[in-house]
């Protein structure tokens, strides 16, 4: 394991989500599956405790511990896309399977958790500043999940 591991809570499905994820991005993979030695609140001995896993390349556990703490926007995947249809896959797969849209690009799975699919050009955009930062701001803040190539048309002016 990772000497600095996000650790997500899921209700009772840690095992589910991290199957999820890994299946739909590259760099990334399931790890070990640990079983709770006893029983605990949220479940019995035997249950899936601990789900070892990898996102895009950021290390992960998640912990079935029950429904006392729910996921929020503070806490988001941002994404860095190169092209729409990339944008495009990975927003239909997390929207596609029981999330839902949020604006700006955030969009939630079917566990609660946000995720931010922002293409790299928008990022970019943000950066120069001045006149164009605020262009592709103004052409992102209506959008749910971002279209390139109206950024882009902001970005000209």
């Amino acid at each position: 394991m990772s000497k600095n591991t996000i650790c997500l809570w899921f209700e009772r499905d840690a095992e589910e989500a991290a199957r999820f994820y890994t299946k739909i991005f590259p760099q990334s993979h399931l790890g070990a599956i640990h079983k709770a030695p006893s029983d605990y609140p949220a479940g019995k001995a035997g249950d899936t405790l601990v789900v070892e896993f990898v996102v895009a390349g950021i290390p992960c556990i998640g912990l079935n511990g029950g429904p006392q703490f729910k996921h929020s926007e503070a806490f988001s995947f941002q994404i860095a896309t190169d092209d729409q249809e990339e944008t495009d896959r990975y927003w239909n797969e997390i929207v596609g399977n029981g999330g839902h849209e949020s604006e700006c690009g955030w969009c939630k799975d079917k566990w609660g958790i946000s995720w931010q699919i922002t293409p790299r050009m928008l990022t970019e955009a943000m950066a120069m500043g001045g006149q164009v930062a605020k262009r592709a701001f103004e052409a992102m803040m209506p959008m749910k999940k971002i279209d390139i190539a109206s950024i882009e048309a902001a970005i000209r002016g």
